[in-house]
């Protein structure tokens, strides 16, 4: 079936298995993919050492009353409010996934509903010739030394992302970086807000949440402007905090129609 960019989409839980025919060949990083940035910060608990911030004065004021800082952090580093289940119903395929655990404990992946196997054919990763391999993973680690070791792990994928809360800022540093020339293979442009000490003390009242909000229309106007290809200034994966609080993935999705009936 194919869709005009005008039309509404249906249901995203399947959507690379409608696009059109001639995207089945096409290579994985040559397709507009939604991704959520942080993917599981919807379960981060306030008692938890995870949750810390990387900044030095928030990490002083958590020894001296976490009872304050600990619930600020959680305010601004939860990034989702959904599972990641419901983010791939809403047509999420690439997870962030950051997994902390402490010295000598272990942590397992577990898929509860089928097996799937990785993709381990890294030149030409096209959705048909997945598909004929059955396989659905991708797994992506930023330790060089690990991936020379595992071949089924892919290297890393890199994330753009422009260290701002200001949404004309993370554009502006998007398009410098589409203008530089986009990388061969995989890579994350991502629409992430990114807030700093000084912001979050100004701001008492404020999240992450709130702030997202009132950027979004901002930085969708600006997804919508975007085509997927292997051209210098093609997109790829777009990543968004809060995936579900508006029509992020459809935004997305709907690149893969630009110029298609």
């Amino acid at each position: 079936m194919k869709h005009k960019m005008g039309d509404k989409l249906p249901g995203n839980a399947n959507w690379m298995s409608r696009l059109p025919e001639e995207l089945l060949d096409v290579p994985l990083w040559n397709l507009a993919i939604p991704g959520s940035h942080d993917s599981m910060s919807f379960c981060l608990d306030t008692s938890s050492p995870v949750v810390e911030s990387e900044s030095w004065f928030l990490k002083v004021m958590d020894r001296l009353a976490p009872c304050c800082t600990r619930p600020c952090v959680l305010r601004w580093a939860t990034t989702q409010q959904t599972v990641l289940s419901s983010q791939c119903e809403l047509g999420v395929r690439f997870l962030d996934m950051r997994i902390a655990k402490k010295p000598k404990e272990c942590s397992k992946l577990f898929f509860a509903h089928g097996i799937y196997t990785w993709i381990t054919v890294k030149d030409c990763a096209t959705l048909r010739s997945c598909w004929s391999r059955h396989q659905q993973i991708i797994v992506s680690y930023d330790n060089q030394d690990m991936v020379n070791n595992h071949p089924q792990l892919w290297t890393d994928i890199p994330y753009w992302y422009a260290d701002s809360t200001d949404p004309k800022k993370v554009i502006a540093y998007l398009e410098a970086q589409k203008h530089a020339g986009r990388p061969s293979c995989f890579f994350v442009s991502g629409l992430n807000l990114t807030e700093t000490v000084p912001f979050v003390l100004l701001h008492p009242f404020e999240n992450m949440r709130k702030i997202t909000t009132k950027a979004l229309t901002v930085l969708l106007g600006w997804v919508r402007e975007q085509q997927p290809g292997p051209e210098v200034d093609g997109v790829n994966i777009i990543c968004c905090d809060f995936v579900g609080a508006s029509n992020f993935c459809d935004c997305v999705i709907r690149l893969n129609y630009k110029g298609r009936c």
